[in-house]
């Protein structure tokens, strides 16, 4: 059942319900639901996980509101300092603040660490004041470096927007990229981008491929 339809300058995005869990489709794209959670919050927990464990109050950016899983992981961790979510579809941003959304984030939204900044993740990474970092990124905009919802969210994955990446990280700060199939490819582009301690965390799922979560550090 469609519970909301919107479109918008980066075209249609729909919440809809199907049987207790909800959807979020994009452009006809299925891009997430509240099924499972479980790769979400890895990406969070596995960026942590890489942190020096004596840094002090890391903060961390989330690339893609989504569902919420993700930013409710991190505003469950008191370890985290400001948390930050970039989200582009002003209906997501709704669906959470006072939808049905509300049921998984609600808590962290309120938490006085979160800030919700209303941007596309690519300009946002290029376009943030000079001297800007985070300990950790936590990305999560498509299905993956080899397959991306929206034009244009393919510059993330290129020399170019791993180098934004790169340059929105404190020393020694973790990338972390969440992805419906792991990708050898990507694994490549990133060290090839400089960041070191690559690696790719997977997650079975009942059928197909498993999701993956890709890793990396960035230089001290």
């Amino acid at each position: 059942m469609v519970v909301e339809r919107r479109s918008g300058p980066y075209g249609e995005v729909v919440l809809r319900r199907r049987g207790g869990r909800y959807e979020i489709i994009a452009n006809g794209c299925f891009l997430m639901d509240t099924s499972d959670g479980r790769s979400e919050r890895l990406l969070v927990d596995a960026a942590l996980a890489a942190l020096p464990a004596d840094r002090p109050r890391p903060s961390v950016l989330i690339g893609g509101l989504g569902v919420g899983f993700s930013l409710a992981r991190a505003a469950a961790e008191p370890r985290w300092g400001r948390i930050a979510v970039v989200e582009r579809e002003e209906a997501v941003i709704g669906w959470h603040r006072s939808g049905p959304l509300a049921a998984v984030s609600g808590p962290a939204l309120a938490d006085p660490r979160t800030e919700i900044v209303h941007a596309d993740l690519v300009r946002h990474l290029r376009a943030a004041p000079r001297g800007e970092t985070f300990d950790a990124l936590c990305l999560d905009i498509d299905n993956g470096p080899d397959w991306t919802v929206t034009e244009g969210n393919d510059s993330l994955y290129t020399p170019d927007g791993l180098a934004a990446c790169r340059a929105r990280l404190a020393p020694g700060g973790v990338l972390a990229v969440w992805s419906a199939r792991p990708s050898a490819a990507f694994e490549q582009a990133l060290r090839n981008a400089g960041f070191l301690r690559v690696r790719t965390e997977e997650i079975p799922v009942a059928r197909g491929v498993p999701d993956a979560v890709h890793l990396a550090v960035g230089p001290a």
